[in-house]
């Protein structure tokens, strides 16, 4: 048993609150307009020291001729399919609905362990409907609130209870996080669907299909890592809805929380100004870079030279810190697909490097006394020692006799070299200088 746990049911019976109550934080966008869980959502519930995935779900829906709400019953389908148990949960404001006797019937066929669970009985002409909910066939049922949580220890105790004989009490391994981020539409879940063989998001060619951050875990070709899909990041003036809002945020705070991004470009729209704004935001977050220019089976055989020089001209907008890794992909292909994601694992255990301060020394400050600060008002700066910061990110501090007259462009001199002589490429680094 995997220790999966689904909640389905049709749109606006409270799916994403009781997820966000379950696991303690509001990772899925919660809004009263139909369907805004598009995407299954992944989190990770503990209870009593056992701990299982939960994944959210877009509301079921059938016959509909809608292409999301198409999409939405494929992610619905794949979700049956990875759980153990599913929690069924339906909304006693109404009367019971066609629909949800369709959803019972699928679940009814599966082999699964189904829960019905009755919510909003924080309502209390709620609470007298609940009994009528029994006519879907479903005997283990629980009532609760997923606002106020009343009933959800109980549904919790009775999950566990489940679980509990096949735990083993070890530590959830922890993998390097990486973050797929882009504008819209560059093609972000499509190249996750490429890599894991499934539509695991909703993928179309309209903008902002992926509005909740994606987390899966990869493990293919001696690869071990998280996936994160984003929703595309667009500048403030064209955010329109306030779901999208939440999304852009959701996908800065996927960012904030990640190991290493992905910065997706697409080939034909070219490196973009919000392209170097979401690139700002990586570096400013001290979190390693890799860049795709993706869609590159669209270039036509003769633009093949394009390459050389569409590198040149996105280092030179990244510069000062162009010391990253660019590769041309394209999902269709797999074009440098795999390779791009081993970077960005290796990228991952760079940044936790720890250069002991013997070698440090031993290999900087040679460059540096060849090549040192220029002399302002006829004081000589000299650098003494230096030392890695136990930071998360790679910082290193340098003591001087002029701490303040050393120039910005000195200090991206000491950085490059610290990034070429230590395998820091595509990873930010700080630099700072102290009185000594």
């Amino acid at each position: 048993m995997n220790k999966i746990v689904s909640i389905v049911g049709r749109s606006n019976v409270g799916k994403s609150t009781l997820f966000n109550r379950l696991i303690g934080y509001r990772k899925s966008i919660v809004n009263y307009k139909s369907c805004v869980t598009r995407d299954r959502n992944y989190g990770f519930c503990n209870w009593n020291g056992i701990e299982f995935c939960l994944i959210d779900t877009g509301g079921y829906t059938n016959k509909s001729e809608n292409i999301f709400e198409k999409k939405i019953c494929e992610q619905f389908f794949f979700a049956l399919e990875e759980s153990d148990i599913i929690l069924f949960l339906v909304d006693p404001s109404n009367d019971i609905l066609g629909i949800d006797y369709d959803i019972s019937k699928i679940l009814l066929k599966l082999k699964k362990i189904i829960y019905l669970v009755i919510n909003k009985i924080d309502i209390s002409k709620n609470r007298d409907n609940t009994s009528n909910f029994l006519k879907l066939g479903i005997s283990n049922t629980y009532c609760i609130s997923s606002i106020n949580g009343t009933g959800t220890g109980e549904l919790l105790d009775s999950i566990v209870s489940i679980f509990r004989k096949n735990y083993l009490n070890k530590n959830k391994k922890k993998f390097p996080r990486i973050a797929i981020v882009g504008r819209p539409n560059v093609g972000k879940s499509t190249l996750i669907n490429t890599l894991l063989n499934k539509n695991q998001n909703i993928v179309t060619n309209i903008s902002g299909t992926t509005r909740d951050s994606i987390d899966v875990l990869y493990q293919k070709f001696g690869i071990e890592c998280i996936l994160v899909d984003t929703a595309g990041i667009r500048k403030k003036k064209k955010i329109k809805e306030n779901i999208e809002f939440y999304s852009v945020m959701r996908a800065i705070k996927s960012i904030q929380n990640s190991d290493v991004c992905l910065l997706i470009i697409d080939i034909k729209s070219g490196f973009e100004s919000q392209d170097l704004n979401i690139f700002k935001i990586i570096e400013n977050n001290n979190k390693g870079i890799v860049i795709l220019i993706n869609k590159w089976d669209l270039i036509k055989k003769n633009e093949n030279n394009l390459s050389i020089n569409y590198e040149k001209e996105i280092k030179k907008k990244i510069t000062p810190f162009n010391d990253v890794p660019i590769f041309f992909t394209s999902s269709f292909t797999k074009k440098n697909i795999i390779k791009s994601i081993k970077t960005a694992v290796k990228i991952s255990f760079n940044l936790k490097l720890k250069i002991k301060t013997s070698l440090l020394n031993k290999i900087i400050l040679p460059i540096l006394y060849k090549n040192t600060p220029p002399s302002i008002n006829g004081k000589y700066i000299k650098i003494k020692y230096c030392s890695q910061i136990p930071t998360y990110n790679p910082q290193f501090i340098f003591f001087t006799n002029y701490p303040n007259f050393i120039k910005e462009t000195y200090k991206r001199f000491i950085e490059n070299k610290i990034r070429e002589k230590f395998n820091f490429t595509g990873i930010p680094i700080k630099i700072l200088f102290r009185f000594k």
